[in-house]
């Protein structure tokens, strides 16, 4: 009789891998709320929230390890840059630790390479002043494997925190093949994030196992509980979400 292999990850090992996403458009503020609280009792790497609620996600997560995030120029990256610019000081003064900003896609199917450039540089920079950190969101579906490698050289050269594969929000999310590109063309610094189609516990293991650091996820509930269930942990219990923070 034969018997699998015990699993060759720590529960904080993949906890630490989600960034529980909540960007839907018709989440409500209890929605909201109720995220930020299930991301801290699962303790997950952070919490990826719609820019006008990040004050009070910051308040929710205080004083656990979970960081407060949002994005900039999201979905669609068309924003000026001096807007994407002036959301970033707003995230970063409302408590924002990692920010996820969309380049200009239609600058980068255009070969407008100086453009994009100062775009990712005006958001990197306000962000690292700041002590924090910053992921770029590249839309791969509607790009070419030169321009996902041109923006990997991008970002390596500008000492970006992650390259992002997708908003969740185009055609397409995360590929194993574009998670492989995008590992293979970025510097050992600069982490790899995967966001939209991971949706179970092995999906996630898989491109783990490719480098990738970071997935944004709305189906954290159901990951972690698979994963504390294959470790053999206590499951988390609703009432530990409830009570998360006094909250």
């Amino acid at each position: 009789m034969t018997h699998a292999s015990p699993p060759n990850y720590t529960y904080s090992d993949v906890a630490k891998m989600i960034d529980h996403s909540l960007l839907n458009p018709t989440l409500t503020a209890a929605d909201l709320e109720a995220g930020c609280r299930l991301a801290r009792a699962y303790d997950v790497a952070s919490v990826c929230i719609m820019p006008f609620a990040l004050k009070r996600c910051a308040e929710l997560l205080a004083g656990s390890t979970v960081k407060a995030s949002t994005t900039i120029g999201f979905p669609h990256g068309g924003h000026t840059t001096a807007i994407k610019r002036a959301e970033t000081l707003q995230a970063l003064e409302d408590g924002g630790q990692e920010l996820d900003m969309v380049v200009n896609i239609s600058q980068v199917l255009s070969g407008h390479w100086d453009y994009v450039r100062a775009d990712i540089r005006a958001v990197t920079e306000a962000t690292h002043a700041a002590g924090q950190k910053v992921k770029v969101i590249f839309e791969n579906c509607y790009l070419n494997d030169e321009q996902k490698i041109r923006l990997c050289e991008i970002c390596g050269d500008l000492g970006v925190d992650w390259v992002k594969t997708s908003t969740g929000y185009g055609t397409g999310g995360a590929t194993m093949e574009d998670l492989a590109l995008m590992r293979k063309h970025s510097p050992a610094n600069v982490q790899v994030k995967a966001a939209g189609g991971v949706r179970d516990l092995d999906s996630l293991l898989k491109v783990r196992e490719l480098g990738v650091t970071r997935c944004g996820a709305s189906r954290t509930q159901e990951m972690l509980d698979e994963a504390n269930r294959r470790l053999g942990r206590p499951a988390v219990q609703a009432a530990q979400v409830a009570s998360v923070a006094g909250y």
